[in-house]
């Protein structure tokens, strides 16, 4: 080791602009400003820290100069021609007095006098100021440099007046490449997982990046080793973020707790831990797709890693593992036990469910839900297979009868009603058929021979018993035909007349088989199979329309006001009681047309009225015979408290109290007094 031991950072800071990292930019374009003699009087170099700002600065005023390389960009501050300043302790108005004096004094052996300003934006405004006249006009001879990794602080009048550059942050590659070289100069051993760590930890600064790495060769010596460095540096290395998702993949709360133990005690900052978990689950998440691993800044063998464990999860899972971790690295920094948090934290993440898992279940549910339909659907129609090939086998056994035409077809039901003792001679069809059966083979003959219902010819004119009987030309639409069919079958007077003489003409029960609920007509009816009279049954269930009150006229909310009891009625019998509590608090407001204006105080309740709109729509409609939308909106309405005299505070209490203000009255000004 030399006698006078210089940091990297200072030993191998960039001479010439070909030194300089990832600025390539800033670097060509002054070097092509220089070769042209376009140099501008004023700079300003902006970008964060230690990416080489003020170096770019003193290379410049090093190249105008045409200064030897034997004179270090240290000691150019102290040639006449280089005046390096540092706003944040020089930030006076006198010291920009100072400088302008020094502006005027020409260079002694040089083209140009350079003033490198260092953290600009320290400056006060009244120096800023002091400067402007001067920065925008000054000597032929006189360049200004500005530094600053703040230029939003910076007055605009100055970013006017300068030529702005802006530095971005050096890759992790770059920063790789850099200290390889270094570490080649140097003899120093070390391998690249060490480098990375380094790279990274400097956050895109090479500055930080040499001062690690002095550390790193202060502790581990010319061998530098990844285990060895993890303590060092005291950062999170990979394998413990590795072993740390492998406890929550195997969902093992006993190992990650153990882990979390160990991080503690080993001096590990929790907020360090979960900056590096957050961009663990990152990687996990661009490893999903092994064509985006260029987006890692890792070595081959760290994004082999990532790839293998992220098999594991699924994108749904490490998009919820993110959201979990960021929140709980915004709430750990203000909590009193953040061990304790952390350790919540864990927990969560093992025990969370896993999208498959949530996949599989609802996938489940939806088999259960379609087979519970398919056995319901089965259970209504009240057929099953058996059943059906059975009521097929009878019904190809008993011989078709032309002349039954006494269906009954109520909407898209087609009922059979065979007529015991039809002069025609026909045997009756078979009862035990489904109504699917009855409904296609009857639709078609109805279309194909219409003929009278006791043996007429089928031609337009009146039947054995006078009942008159359609042309097949003249055919009806079906609609009109079902409802005329369906009328027909209420009237039980004009049936009674189409029976056979010597029967009875009470009607008999119908077989279950052909009751039929029709919502559309809003009755249940009971179908005789015998005599064709259908009447309700009283073990059935009856679908009865609901009936709306007549509209009422509405023109403004105080039409509404006397219905508003009726309202909030309905609501508390029909809707959840979370909604009833909410609608008991808003007041009534406007009503815009069909829309009702609502106020409440709080945002939940615009949220109830948002998701329960239909339903709330049609509780109106029973109380005003009018659908209308309500709209709630949040007025916090906050009056101040007023402290009001004796005086006043009685002249309050007259106005609520029709008593007291006759009193007042009758006994005169002295009692108002």
């Amino acid at each position: 080791m030399p006698e006078n031991y210089r940091a990297l950072t200072r030993t191998y800071r960039p001479q010439n602009f070909e030194d300089i990292v990832s600025q390539e930019h800033v670097s060509n374009t002054l070097q092509n400003a220089i070769r042209q003699e376009r140099i501008s009087h004023a700079y300003m170099f902006c970008g964060p820290r230690g990416v080489g700002k003020t170096t770019m600065a003193r290379v410049l005023a090093r190249t105008i100069n045409s200064i030897d390389a034997d004179v270090d960009g240290e000691s150019l501050n102290q040639t006449l021609n280089v005046v390096e300043i540092d706003a944040a302790s020089n930030n006076k108005v006198d010291d920009i007095h100072h400088l302008r004096e020094s502006v005027r004094i020409p260079p002694q052996n040089g083209r140009y006098k350079v003033f490198i300003v260092d953290e600009v934006h320290m400056l006060s405004k009244a120096a800023f100021n002091a400067l402007l006249k001067t920065l925008e006009e000054p000597p032929a001879h006189a360049i200004f440099i500005f530094a600053t990794t703040e230029p939003h602080k910076v007055l605009p009048t100055i970013l006017s007046r300068v030529q702005r550059f802006d530095f971005k942050r050096i890759s992790v590659d770059e920063i790789v490449s850099r200290l390889k070289n270094i570490c080649r100069k140097e003899e120093i051993t070390i391998d690249e997982e060490s480098l990375h760590v380094i790279a990274k930890k400097a956050d895109g600064a090479l500055r930080d990046a040499l001062g690690l790495m002095d550390q790193a060769i202060a502790f581990c010596g010319n061998d530098i080793q990844y285990d060895e460095l993890i303590r060092a540096l005291n950062v999170v290395g990979s394998d413990q973020l590795f072993e740390f998702m492998q406890a929550v993949v195997l969902k093992d709360s006993g190992k990650g707790l153990k882990l979390v133990d160990h991080l503690i005690k080993s001096g590990v900052d929790i907020q360090e831990f979960l900056a590096a978990l957050t961009e663990h689950l990152r990687n996990l998440y661009v490893a999903t797709q092994s064509e985006r691993m260029h987006l890692v800044d890792a070595t081959q063998d760290t994004k082999n890693r990532f790839i293998e464990a992220a098999k594991d999860f699924t994108e749904e899972d490490l998009m919820r593992m993110l959201h979990l971790v960021s929140e709980a690295q915004m709430k750990i920094r203000d909590v009193q036990q953040p061990r304790v948090h952390f350790e919540i934290l864990l927990l969560k993440l093992v025990h969370m469910n896993r999208s498959r898992e949530l996949n599989q279940l609802i996938n489940q549910l939806r088999d259960v839900k379609k087979n519970g339909k398919i056995e319901v659907d089965a259970a209504v129609n009240g057929s099953e297979p058996e059943q059906k090939a059975t009521a097929r086998a009878d019904k190809e056994k008993t011989p078709a009868n032309d002349d039954d035409e006494s269906d009954k077809i109520t909407g898209n039901v087609v009922v059979n009603e065979p007529v015991p003792g039809n002069e025609t001679g026909g045997g009756s069809a078979a009862t035990g058929a489904s109504e699917e059966d009855y409904s296609e083979e009857k639709i078609h003959s109805a279309e194909e021979k219409p003929k009278s219902r006791n043996g007429g010819d089928g031609k337009s004119g009146a039947g054995k018993n006078g009942a008159s009987v359609q042309s097949p030309h003249q055919k009806e639409p079906e609609s009109l035909r079902t409802l005329s069919k369906a009328e027909e079958s209420l009237k039980p007077e004009e049936n009674d007349r189409t029976q056979p003489s010597g029967k009875s003409s009470e009607p008999e029960e119908a077989p279950d088989d052909y009751l039929m609920i029709k919502p559309a007509l809003g009755f249940a009816k009971g179908i005789s199979s015998r005599q064709g009279v259908m009447k309700p049954r009283e073990d059935v269930e009856v679908a009865v329309e609901e009936e709306y009150p007549q509209p009422v006229k509405l023109n403004s909310v105080d039409d509404l006001q006397p219905y508003w009891s009726d309202f909030v009625k309905q609501v508390k019998n029909s809707a959840p009681q979370l909604l009833y509590l909410q609608v008991l608090r808003v007041q009534l407001k406007d009503l815009r047309g069909m829309q009702l204006i609502l106020t409440a105080d709080n945002e939940f309740a615009t949220n109830q009225f948002d998701e329960n709109q239909e339903l709330l729509s049609d509780l109106m409609k029973r109380v005003v015979g009018t659908r209308l939308r309500l709209k709630c909106i949040v007025e916090r309405n906050e009056k101040k408290k007023e402290t009001l005299s004796p005086y006043e505070r009685f002249k309050e209490l007259q106005k609520k109290d029709p008593q007291l203000k006759h009193v007042v009255e009758l006994f005169g000004a002295e009692l108002d007094y």
